[in-house]
């Protein structure tokens, strides 16, 4: 698919701005644009939550005063993200039209209030949307300040799994089951409603999931996470189809982090650019690396929807307000991040908000301006930093992108079917298994790509998935294909376990042949059934997931040392055409996975980006050029402390200029951008 491209000054750096909260100061209005060019921004996102200042009256539109400034911004080399204003409705929307409101899985419709607190199926939410973007693409679609159309904001965030359950869904989930099943045969069948005699014979008796009624149809509740999921996808592409009535723009919405709701994998093909809004916890842990891991993850997920950068649409330069503690960023974290971000394919630092707010909801969340108003304090100064590098990086960095030969599979539906598998451990977390995995190669400072089961293997070295307990219907044979071809394949616990309408396989589960084994049960250990097993001369600690399994083909390289599966296969491996297939039959630690995986990834000639050992808490990106000599590294310090390592060959320090070789010293939170010399 083609994408549209962004007509970019260089780097983004900015944020969220949001002048209506203070068109009554243009004093204010005026010295935003002094502090902005003290810290380098060039580019905004306006509009954002502007419908009540756009359209104060159901069909009056009120534009001038956005023009205005961003015509004020463009004069001064400030360019706009503007957004379509659909976050929040305005007040007279829910007086006038109530029936645009959410309802609950309970059947009780919502207040007036919060954002996304409309119902994504209503023809009345989607004509007042149609008709204002129209207007916007009209207005501002070809203005030279302009350089991208920022879709609404965070669909689905502030209200519970972003469903809604009213009336017109539930005829609209109909109607969908409908074009996709056929028959209720067909549906009876692949829900297995037979069970409890929930058979259904008649379309009308069918509702969405609820406490107050059927929620534990695991095929039911899963159709109804697609429905949803591709109902707002619906309504976002009924946006850009507005907004590009008058546009050539390229389009983008920010999407969210862990976000279950929404099959983001899907919605990547809607958009010309991929954005997210980072917000990681730091400073909760024992240490950063946690914390480190999982943004990276998540970066890394974004860049792979499409292969090319992303952009980092929101992140906070100081505090949330929102988590249980919202600690501060310690002096030097911000541009760590911000780096990081960088490093792993952003194109963009951007925050939220550019100005704190007086008040309501988010008053106390971090801003670039707080409310001293100060461009002499320590979050201020970080931000004038971070910008000013990033104008220098930019010649060396927009030609470049991260290129992995390594994939870990993260799929929503089998998200989705894990959460209501009603099995194993209500403790089990499939991301924080997906992160394990992810930490090795986080650690070697090894590029990854995160991706669904829906996308193309062959491009890569070696492919981990884990606890992939649905499978697709066609994901078996392109494994096959690929492992067949010469790929190494790495599988885990309970995968292959049910289909994609959550129906268990009858027999012989999808993958057994490729693995060369058999799956015989599965068993949740706890503290009063300890177990061990072995990986080549080590021990190592089970984790409360232990299948036990029967070798076709397949040799075993690990046993179970205790309990009732003692010396039967924990890690085991297979052959297969040009390539391997590893099975990892127990939930393992760390200290395994730092073993096994390096040999896996030996296996696969996969090379880090360093051939030089990372210290604990150190590791390095490499943003790939068209040219080996283009390629830029990140080296990244997430140590609360400084620490030494040793650098094999010459590199020179793009921010200083400074040569770079032998042992060198990276202070806390550092991270130095080089190249080859």
């Amino acid at each position: 698919m083609e994408y549209k491209k962004i007509n970019m000054p260089g780097l983004l750096h900015g944020g969220d701005y949001n002048p209506e909260q203070w068109l009554d100061r243009p004093d204010i209005l005026e010295e935003d644009i002094r502090l902005m060019k003290l810290v380098h921004v060039n580019n905004v996102s306006l509009g954002i939550f502007s419908w009540a200042f756009l359209e104060p009256e159901e069909g009056k539109y009120q534009f001038d005063y956005l023009e205005e400034i961003i015509n004020r911004l463009y004069d001064n080399g400030i360019y706009t993200n503007l957004a379509t204003p659909t976050g929040a409705m305005p007040n007279w929307m829910t007086q006038k039209y109530p029936e645009v409101m959410q309802t609950d899985e309970n059947g009780i419709q919502n207040l007036p209030g919060k954002r996304h607190n409309f119902c994504y199926t209503s023809a009345v939410m989607r004509e007042k949307t149609r008709k204002l973007d129209l207007k916007l693409s009209e207005r501002f679609g070809k203005h030279p300040g302009v350089i991208l159309w920022h879709i609404s904001n965070e669909y689905g965030g502030n209200f519970r799994d972003a469903s809604c359950h009213c009336e017109e869904c539930q005829k609209a989930f109909r109607k969908w089951l409908k074009k996709k099943y056929k028959t209720l045969d067909a549906l009876n069948h692949a829900w297995w409603s037979a069970f409890w005699s929930h058979t259904y014979t008649d379309w009308e008796q069918i509702h969405s999931p609820s406490p107050r009624g059927e929620d534990e149809l695991h095929g039911l509740k899963l159709d109804w996470k697609r429905f949803v999921s591709e109902q707002l996808q619906d309504f976002c592409r009924e946006e850009i189809r507005a907004v590009k009535t008058y546009s050539d723009l390229p389009v983008t919405t920010n999407m969210m982090m862990y976000f279950s709701p929404l099959d983001y994998d899907k919605w990547a093909k809607e958009l010309d650019v991929i954005s997210w809004d980072s917000y990681p916890s730091w400073h909760t842990k024992e240490d950063e690396v946690p914390i480190a891991v999982w943004a990276a993850f998540m970066h890394n997920q974004m860049r792979g929807f499409q292969k090319k950068p992303f952009l980092m649409m929101e992140s906070t330069p100081s505090l949330v307000n929102w988590d249980e503690e919202n600690n501060v960023k310690r002096p030097g974290m911000n541009y760590l991040s911000s780096m990081q971000a960088i490093a792993l394919g952003s194109n963009s630092v951007l925050y939220f908000q550019w100005r704190k707010s007086r008040g309501s909801s988010e008053k106390f969340h971090g801003a670039v301006v707080g409310h001293d108003a100060s461009e002499k304090n320590r979050v201020f100064q970080e931000v004038a930093w971070i910008g000013k590098d990033l104008e220098k990086l930019s010649s060396q960095i927009l030609s470049t992108c991260n290129r992995a030969k390594v994939a870990i599979i993260m799929d929503w539906e089998n998200w989705w079917a894990l959460s209501d598998a009603q099995a194993i451990s209500r403790k089990f977390d499939y991301t924080e298994e997906l992160l394990k995995y992810y930490r090795v190669f986080w650690e070697k400072g090894i590029e990854v790509d995160i991706i669904s089961m829906d996308r193309e293997l062959l491009d890569y070295q070696l492919v981990v998935a884990p606890t992939l307990y649905l499978h697709k219907k066609e994901y078996i044979h392109k494994v096959e294909a690929y492992v067949e071809a010469g790929g190494i394949y790495v599988t885990t616990y309970w995968s292959g376990v049910v289909n994609e309408t959550d129906l268990c396989f009858i027999g012989e589960r999808p993958h057994e042949r490729l693995l060369g084994l058999s799956v015989d049960e599965i068993d949740v250990g706890n503290e009063y059934f300890p177990n061990t097993f072995s990986y080549k001369d080590g021990v190592y600690k089970a984790g409360v997931l232990r299948e036990v399994v029967t070798l076709q083909t397949a040799k075993p390289l690990g046993t179970y040392l205790q309990d009732y599966n003692v010396n039967t296969p924990a890690i085991t491996e297979n052959a297969y055409g040009k390539g391997k297939a590893y099975y990892v039959a127990v939930q393992p630690d760390l200290e395994f996975l730092k073993e096994f995986l390096g040999d896996v990834i030996e296996e696969a000639n996969v090379e880090a980006n360093l051939t030089e050992t990372l210290p604990y808490g150190v590791t390095v990106s490499k943003r790939s050029g068209k040219e080996q000599k283009d390629d830029v590294y990140f080296l990244q310090n997430f140590n609360r402390h400084p620490v030494k390592m040793v650098l094999n060959e010459c590199y020179t320090n793009l921010i200083t200029d400074e040569i770079l070789t032998g042992s060198i010293k990276l202070q806390t939170y550092q991270c130095i951008v080089m190249q080859k010399k």
